[in-house]
């Protein structure tokens, strides 16, 4: 029993790990945002409500018999309508004193008095309660799970015209409440459907694992249900990055959690450490962290000085004296990001092998020597594509094998930051040597190298928001081993037109058996 009780205990912290894995991207949405989320919402709804179907209403009392029909909605008011979180994983969506207007057509037979026309009628003081239950599904997606709802109409109100008008208003009191009997029972239905179906199909289109580009793929899971308070909701996403050719590859997340205690703004996103090493792990993974330049690619100016640093051994190499000269740069490890509230930097360690290459002769190689800079990383937003350009300009030069930085300067919250150094591999002598390409190395890098990087993360990775939805006042702030980005949300498409844009199509046998059936006309059909 103490032996079991002494394992339990040494299991007890990876349990706790394992149960609670940090993410490397958090949302929050304040209550701000859920004001707008139900000013779109609310227009969402009332064109769900004005497609009620209601079914016919017909039967007889002594001698007369009657036929109500084609019931359509033609007025909504929804004055009332409240939004509101409500902890721990529900929304709270309630419309009170809402009135709903409809016409409706009328058939009656009295013995052999036939009466056909229509009636407009009022719903007045309609109140809905709905409780939306928020949960990640199996895919690691944000869905609507389960709702409850309760719809109730306090009067009704109708209108009659025709020559048995008299007739009508003596049997509006049972006309009238079957109609708010059927009205009500068919509130719910609808919105339930608008939520489990058509509310969740736009949260399909929010990207959980798919591809930034031809060499790496984002993972956007969920890591657990949504946490929320009277204030705000938080989701904790994965936020992994893993290279496509080893698309089941795990990065353990060792970075600190992103902390978000803002609430001024309406969205609230927050990146780790952990996220944008992720990235470049799985780049370097790929084999695409490589850069080589040969013959007119490499700058004339540096061919110049290389020639002359190396002269000696290539004049040795005659008569292979003018062959081209071929640069590769090779980055030799993972780069690690840092964060800090004074900036953020990437950390990258690289081999450049410069080389020789004559005409139908192997490469004869020159000089291999290491290089470790930590570069300047400018963090923003574009449209909802996360952005990073790495700087390596701002920065002074020292002695050899000493870190020279320049004065940090500020660009969205960031100070810029830039570090180099150069060496050679074999010996400290030759390090020496190396000692005046550190400023012309600098130049390739800044020049060459930085724009090849830069365009190849031009198009960002796209935070995980529903179709329609953009940001707006973005502000990048940095903490230590997280960065935010607070903004305002807005719509670029409203709800129905992203929702019709991923409609499923109805089979005919399901649309022929939910399609009313037109009333007969006739007396006898009666």
């Amino acid at each position: 029993m103490a032996a079991g009780s002494c394992l339990l205990l040494l299991l007890l912290p990876s349990l706790v790990t394992a149960s609670h894995s940090p993410p490397g991207c958090k949302i929050r949405i304040t209550s701000k945002g859920l004001d707008l989320v139900k000013q779109e919402g609310l227009r969402f709804v009332e064109q769900e409500l004005q497609n009620i179907t209601v079914s016919d209403l017909h039967g007889n009392e002594g001698q007369f018999q009657y036929n109500i029909s084609q019931v359509k909605v033609t007025d909504l008011q929804l004055a009332f309508s409240d939004l509101n979180f409500q902890p721990q994983q529900h929304l709270v969506f309630n419309i009170s004193n809402a009135s709903i207007s409809l016409r409706f057509r009328r058939q009656l037979l009295y013995w052999f008095f036939y009466d056909i026309g229509s009636i407009n009628a009022s719903a007045d003081g309609v109140h809905i309660y709905t409780v939306l239950q928020l949960a990640k599904d199996e895919a690691g997606r944000l869905k609507i799970s389960n709702m409850t709802c309760n719809a109730s109409i306090a009067r009704m109100h109708a209108g009659f015209s025709g020559t048995l008008r008299k007739v009508y208003e003596f049997l509006s009191t049972f006309i009238i409440t079957g109609m708010r009997f059927l009205l009500s029972q068919q509130i719910c239905p609808s919105l339930e459907h608008a939520s489990l179906v058509l509310l969740n199909s736009l949260l399909d289109t929010v990207p959980v694992r798919n591809y930034v580009d031809e060499h790496i793929g984002i993972d956007y899971s969920l890591l657990r249900d949504p946490s929320i308070s009277t204030d705000t909701l938080d989701l904790d996403f994965k936020g992994m990055f893993f290279p496509r050719v080893r698309e089941d590859q795990e990065l353990e997340n060792h970075a600190v959690e992103p902390v978000i205690k803002e609430t001024e703004r309406m969205v609230y996103v927050a990146f780790s450490e952990y996220f944008f090493d992720s990235a470049m792990h799985s780049y370097f993974q790929a084999g695409v962290l490589t850069i080589e330049l040969q013959g007119e690619k490499v700058p004339k100016d540096l061919e110049v000085l290389l020639r002359a640093t190396f002269f000696g051994t290539i004049f040795m190499l005659s008569p292979s004296v003018d062959a081209p000269l071929r640069l590769v740069l090779q980055v030799s490890a993972p780069p690690r990001c840092i964060i800090k509230p004074s900036g953020t930097s990437v950390s990258v360690s690289a081999f450049l092998n410069i080389s020789l290459v004559p005409p139908d002769r192997p490469p004869v190689q020159l000089s291999s020597m290491a290089m470790e800079t930590k570069l300047s990383a400018k963090v923003f937003l574009q449209g909802k594509a996360l952005r990073v350009q790495l700087d390596l300009r701002r920065y002074g030069w020292g002695p050899m094998g000493v870190w020279a930085e320049s004065p940090p300067r500020s660009t969205h919250n960031c100070f810029l930051l830039s570090r180099f150094r150069i060496y050679s591999k074999q010996s400290a002598l030759e390090s020496l040597a190396l000692f005046s390409l550190q400023a012309p190395l600098k130049t390739l890098l800044q020049l060459t190298i930085m724009p090849i990087i830069n365009e190849r993360t031009k198009k960002g990775v796209q935070i995980p928001l529903p179709e329609g939805m953009d940001f707006t006042r973005e502000v990048v702030t940095n903490h230590a081993g997280f960065l935010t980005v607070g903004a305002d949300l807005h719509f670029s498409k409203g709800l129905r037109e992203v929702i019709e844009k991923y409609r499923p199509v109805p089979t005919t046998a399901a649309y022929s058996s939910s399609r009313p059936a037109e009333p007969s006309l006739h007396p006898s059909s009666l």
